[in-house]
């Protein structure tokens, strides 16, 4: 009778059958504490089979993992094909280096402590478009030609550009947390389930709003059957509540000081015909700002029109340009003019009552908490004209209130400023485009 002998076996990284990915799932839950793994399952990281001298008892064969990649199951209730399932199991590998021909020369010393590898919010969402483009097929197991994992995390390191391949119990050390309402293209929204890192985990790109009410975003994520961009809800289908917001540390933001541009230009591809995408929105909320209104019957939205298209070439010819630098389609000197407030504002159609000039701005100290004067006054009632006017309740008066300051707020928010630049005081930027 052959002795039985125990030994330590350790599933193979690259290996894709079901009992190794299985085996890879639990030994992700013991983890190091600092990758994000769990505490109690620290010390059952390798798994105690049975060898014989003639092979490997299994004990009647091993079944399909449930963490291995599978052929998507219809949605019930949604009306959805497989493809657009909003409901994606997506179960990711462990961290690891960069695999196949984008693998090229040693793994990269980088960590989350070292200097991040600096890149633009445009590169991020470039990367992240090109494997939608190649509707590249999840996996947990398998590499793309650029050497990162086919899973959600693994795609987030690809788009972030990071030296290797993470997961979402280690992503969170390569970003800042942030809130929800200061998401720009490219940051992420992180839900790593610590008790269970198998169940629910997932990761997806934020690449800008999809409406007014901040309630919808374009999400760019990696999940079965393959890459994709599609409109979802805040913060997803499924955990929302548990998602966090994290901006990558190695950001660029181009220009310093008070007048840098935080909205790098996301490409002329973005524009144009059959165009659906938050950077319409935003071109359109600028444009308005800067005169444009009159060109839109309902308002901006993701879908480019020819409203899109007049009012830009409005503001280019308002510029001085002609011919192809006013062909209607915004390049990076439209841009660049719309999101820092510089150039000249698109002026009164002909026929139409020219505007009053812009009274000049009195200055930071008149609108503070415990200040009376016609400067509040002024600035509430044009509030209330342009449909800013919500936190009132008897109406705009000389006194300065919480109410002035929310609405100045929501005015600023409707620009698509955040943080400081949303903080409910008026500057000159916030009194010009008001009073345009």
């Amino acid at each position: 009778m052959t002795v039985p002998a125990f030994e330590e076996y350790v599933p193979a990284g690259d290996c894709p059958c079901p009992g190794c990915a299985d085996r890879r799932r639990t030994a992700a839950g013991g983890l190091p504490v600092r990758y994000g793994g769990h505490p109690a399952a620290h010390g059952a990281r390798r798994a105690m089979v049975l060898v014989t001298a003639a092979g490997v008892v299994l004990g009647g064969g091993v079944a399909e993992s449930a963490g291995a990649p599978a052929d998507p199951a219809p949605v019930p209730g949604t009306g959805l094909p497989n493809d657009i399932n909003p409901f994606p199991d997506s179960p990711q590998g462990v961290p690891g280096p960069l695999r196949g021909s984008g693998a090229a020369g040693p793994p990269a010393a980088q960590s989350a402590a070292s200097a991040p590898r600096a890149t633009t919010r445009a590169d991020i969402i470039d990367r992240a478009r090109k494997w939608v483009t190649a509707q590249v097929p999840y996996s947990m197991t398998k590499y793309w030609s650029d050497g990162y994992r086919q899973d959600c995390s693994g795609y987030v390191s690809m788009a972030w550009n990071l030296p290797g391949n993470e997961w979402t119990g280690s992503l969170a050390a390569y970003g800042t947390r942030i809130a929800r309402e200061d998401l720009q293209p490219g940051d992420i929204l992180l839900f790593h389930n610590l008790a269970d890192p198998g169940n629910g985990s997932h990761v997806t790109i934020f690449g800008g709003w999809t409406d007014s009410t901040h309630t919808r975003y374009t999400a760019y994520e990696q999940t079965k059957p393959h890459t994709r961009k599609q409109t979802t809800p805040m913060a997803y289908w499924t955990n929302s509540a548990s998602y966090v917001a994290y901006r990558y540390k190695g950001l660029s933001t181009g220009k310093s000081g008070s007048e840098a541009t935080t909205e790098p230009f996301p490409g002329t591809a973005e524009f144009g015909p059959r165009a659906d995408n938050a950077f319409v929105t935003r071109l359109g909320t600028m444009l308005v700002a800067r005169g444009g209104k009159r060109f839109y019957r309902i308002g901006p939205d993701p879908v480019w029109t020819g409203a899109d298209r007049r009012a830009t070439q409005a503001f280019q010819r308002a510029q001085g340009w002609k011919g192809a630098e006013a062909d209607g389609i915004p390049g990076p000197d439209t841009w660049e003019l719309l999101v820092t407030g510089t150039g000249h504002d698109i002026p009164a159609a002909r026929g139409q009552s020219g505007s009053k000039a812009v009274p000049a701005f009195p200055g930071r100290g008149y609108f503070r908490p415990g200040r009376s004067n016609s400067h509040i006054d002024e600035l509430g009632k044009q509030l209330v004209r342009k449909g800013y006017g919500a936190h009132y309740r008897s109406g705009p008066d000389p006194r300065w209130t919480e109410a002035d300051r929310r609405n100045v707020e929501a005015f600023q928010r409707a620009q698509g400023w955040r943080g400081k630049e949303a903080d409910g005081y008026p500057g000159p930027d916030t009194w010009r485009r008001l009073f345009a």
